[in-house]
């Protein structure tokens, strides 16, 4: 497609308002994963409050080459209706699990249709990824628009956590899933308006030049890229999952809020790292045509690390306040100081997706469309890492599971200093 082709604004539009979609399912695991953690079947075992979360990311393991094989046999417009279709079961089948009476079987029907909201959502970030970097003509113009689309990412995952915080309320073991309904009816009817509108816009594929097509893992900037998109979406989501857990624990392990507000504040904070997402890359998208993505990587990376162990380090009971975003304003909260510290990554991840896949897809030519496929794979790391996390923190602490994070984020600054450098394997 060529970058004068006057459809290509629509398509733009088309992809960006796809990538909110992205955030809005994806973001509802782990706030819902603070629900079934109360059960207590579940025993706030916080591995199993984030198996939802799992279930969302493995789907990525599963449907990352089908999705690339998809889009190059059937292209963008096929790909991405699909997954809107998908998403809408998903969701639904969610609903329905706030139908049925007992444990095990309204959890085993919650975690498929976290599994089918996956499905969802690995098909349109496959499609969506690579559309953009085409529409931008690749490099910095690509990584430009994905960053565009990252603030509507980041709106719609400010504002989830928020709205389930908001109708929970106070945590109790009688709160059920049902009790966020108004949230799932909100994201199927999100879906249904998204599957009207994309049916009319004009999604044309790029054409077939005949250039023969390698295996990207042939490539050294591309495989490692590769690893590094799994440490990435294992720290995005990582980050304000596990602190939504910290702060709505109200015991002695947790932040020691008081239980009556501990839900809604959590939710506030962790809603308050998407809105700092959403600020950066409000600002990147205006910077990433004149800024590399390696120098934004590398400057983010850095900080991300530094912020990270000074939680880790600092005590529970130093507490400062910060203005977490509701959706309609600011509210002064009184929260742990780590809690502050971890918030301000958002900052960090924000242009991160975008300049990894920007970086590792460069001078891949025909191989781009397998590439996004085997890059969708990897987004499994945002249901693994915070598994692995979370599992540390039953067994230590939650700041002790933060040595996770800590770690995906130092790989990633030795990808943007040396891992991403164009070059055969």
């Amino acid at each position: 497609m060529s970058k004068g082709n006057k459809g290509n604004t629509a398509a733009i539009v088309a992809m960006i308002f796809l990538f909110g979609m992205i955030a809005f399912v994806t973001n509802l695991a782990a706030p819902i994963g603070n629900i079934w953690k109360m059960d207590g079947h579940i025993a706030g075992s916080n591995a199993l409050g984030m198996l939802g979360n799992m279930m969302v990311f493995a789907a990525y393991l599963f449907m990352g080459l089908p999705s690339g094989a998809l889009l190059k046999r059937r292209g963008y417009k096929f790909t991405v209706l699909a997954g809107i279709v998908t998403g809408f079961a998903g969701v639904f089948i969610q609903f329905l699990s706030g139908c049925v009476a007992s444990f095990p079987a309204n959890f085993v029907v919650y975690l498929i249709g976290a599994f089918v909201s996956g499905v969802a959502v690995c098909l349109l970030n496959t499609a969506a990824n690579p559309m953009l970097t085409i529409l931008g003509g690749g490099g910095n113009r690509g990584n430009q628009l994905i960053q565009i689309a990252g603030t509507c990412n980041s709106t719609f995952g400010t504002l989830t956590p928020m709205l389930v915080g908001l109708l929970i309320g106070t945590l109790t073991p009688k709160t059920v899933i049902s009790d966020v309904n108004v949230v799932l009816f909100l994201a199927m009817a999100v879906f249904a308006a998204a599957f009207a509108i994309i049916s009319f816009v004009k999604i044309d594929n790029p054409a077939d030049n005949g250039e023969k097509s390698e295996n990207p893992l042939k490539y050294r900037h591309f495989f490692f890229g590769f690893i590094a998109i799994f440490m990435y979406v294992g720290v995005e989501v990582g980050t304000p999952g596990t602190l939504n857990f910290f702060l709505s624990d109200s015991s002695a392990r947790g932040a020691g809020l008081d239980p009556s507000i501990a839900a809604k504040t959590a939710g506030f904070v962790a809603g308050t790292y998407w809105f700092l997402m959403l600020v950066a890359r409000i600002l990147s998208s205006f910077i990433s045509g004149k800024v590399s993505s390696r120098a934004q990587l590398t400057a983010t990376a850095v900080t991300a690390v530094l912020f990270v162990v000074a939680a880790i380090f600092t005590p529970s009971s130093v507490t400062g306040s910060m203005p977490a975003f509701t959706g309609s304003g600011f509210e002064m909260v009184t929260v742990p100081l780590s809690a502050i510290l971890l918030a301000l990554c958002g900052l960090c991840t924000s242009v991160m997706w975008g300049a990894i896949f920007s970086l590792a897809t460069e001078g891949l030519g025909a191989a781009t469309a397998q590439a996004s496929g085997l890059f969708m794979t990897m987004v499994v790391g945002g249901g693994i890492l915070p598994l692995f996390q979370n599992f540390i923190a039953d067994k230590t602490s939650y700041m002790t599971s933060y040595w996770v994070i800590a770690f995906g984020f130092a790989y990633i600054l030795w990808y943007a200093l040396a891992g991403s450098r164009p070059k055969k394997a």
